[in-house]
């Protein structure tokens, strides 16, 4: 198998613009509804934990991490990962969480989180958490509450209410708390 023609470099200043752009492709004006992104409102993404994907000049995908409290731990909650639509099927996705979960081990982080669909982030080690376990705010399917063990086994003691860890920026986010 040959190597990918596209690069994973971490994310610039430069980037914003075009992770913007990708995300609003890929999820659309409901995404500010939803309660990951609710966490995410007047907080900054994890400085170095944020990846993009590139080929031939032109941003292909992003991911990035955000800090989150979880029952009063600090943790790591993934995303939004987001990858061209006509791009998606390559690995460009995997490929970035990769970089971000590898990254992610050498901090003191002891696990992530993330709202989604199990079979494809298995691929990467996620795992669906018993439900009820952590709560999110606002509605969230307890079945796609997924879960990364950074740290040997610390999934097993996760539990809580899931808030932001910090406000780097002053918004409204009524629901999102700071924990």
């Amino acid at each position: 198998m040959s190597a990918p023609s596209w690069k994973i470099r971490l994310e610039s200043p430069d980037d914003g613009a075009g992770v913007e752009a990708l995300n609003a492709e890929g999820f659309g004006p409901g995404r500010f509804s939803k309660s990951a992104y609710r966490l995410r409102e007047g907080v900054n993404a994890v400085a170095g934990l944020s990846f993009v994907a590139v080929e031939d000049g032109i941003l292909r995908g992003s991911v990035r991490f955000w800090p989150i409290k979880v029952g009063g731990h600090e943790e790591l909650l993934l995303g939004p990962l987001a990858v061209q639509s006509h791009q998606r099927g390559r690995g460009i996705g995997i490929a970035l969480m990769q970089a971000g979960i590898a990254a992610a081990q050498r901090g003191p982080w002891r696990g992530i989180l993330l709202v989604g669909d199990e079979p494809y982030y298995a691929k990467v080690g996620f795992s669906r958490l018993p439900p009820g376990r952590v709560k999110f705010p606002g509605p969230v399917d307890q079945n796609r509450i997924l879960g990364l063990s950074l740290k040997a086994g610390e999934l097993l003691n996760l539990s809580g209410e899931v808030r932001r860890a910090q406000i780097d920026d002053a918004v409204c986010a009524d629901g999102a708390g700071v924990g």
